[in-house]
């Protein structure tokens, strides 16, 4: 619990911050055994109200801006862009945006104002596992940790306390389908422009309504999964 409340305390301290998200999740195949997909994001946030997503790919590329009033999301394949007035937080506005319109992002731990309480809350058991260094090109300390819906691995720099590398596997699925996050090119506390957070693409887009792809469908009435994908503070199905 030490080693996860220092890698916390690391985040919630930086007032600004850049990093890559790679995510990995297996999706089971026609055949039985699963296949495993992968996106990329380069994050870039300024606390406590300032948060900006470009994911290039795998699969449809796209960028989300939030600047501390509005939130956007833009799919430079299509030129499409939605656009909503947006809460002062950007812990507020991952709830909004997953709410609103489903956009969620598997490494929503790290950029909450406070990742302990997120990672902490409900768990059952949580334990040190041992060092390694052959995750994120540097030492680090590995931990378990588990409530009643998840199980998750997480190592941690042993000098830094960033967080290298998440895995988890949902205790509900019988699958036991694993999803892994890394994360790398950490930056912290680094000068950041106000232009980072909005896209000229906006002028000449066509703009779309900001709402759900699965409108009609029942409504999202709690918080964004958290790291990684398929839960609300790591139990809440999307």
């Amino acid at each position: 619990m030490k080693l996860l409340k220092a890698a916390s305390d690391r985040l919630a301290a930086a007032r600004t911050m850049t990093f890559t998200a790679v995510v990995s999740y297996e999706s089971p195949s026609v055949f039985g055994p699963a296949l495993v997909y992968t996106t990329r994001s380069e994050v870039t946030l300024q606390r406590p109200d300032k948060l900006r997503v470009i994911t290039p790919g795998d699969g449809p590329a796209t960028e989300f801006y939030y600047d501390g009033k509005t939130m956007t999301a833009f799919a430079p394949a299509e030129n499409l862009i939605a656009s909503t007035d947006a809460p002062p937080t950007i812990d507020a506005t991952l709830a909004a945006a997953y709410q609103d319109a489903a956009i969620y992002f598997p490494f929503s731990d790290v950029v909450v104002a406070d990742p302990y309480k997120d990672l902490a809350e409900g768990l059952q058991v949580a334990f040190y596992i041992g060092s390694s260094n052959e995750v994120g090109g540097t030492k680090t300390d590995m931990v378990a940790f588990a409530n009643e819906h998840v199980f998750a691995q997480m190592w941690i720099g042993s000098d830094d306390k960033l967080p290298r590398k998440l895995r988890a596997v949902y205790l509900n699925d019988p699958l036991m389908l694993r999803h892994d996050l890394d994360l790398s090119n950490w930056k912290l506390d680094v000068n950041v422009t106000t232009d980072t957070f909005a896209t000229p693409k906006a002028a000449t887009a066509t703009r779309i309504a900001f709402a759900r792809p699965d409108a009609g469908a029942p409504s999202i009435s709690d918080t964004p999964p958290l790291t990684p994908p398929g839960a609300s503070k790591l139990d809440q199905s999307q």
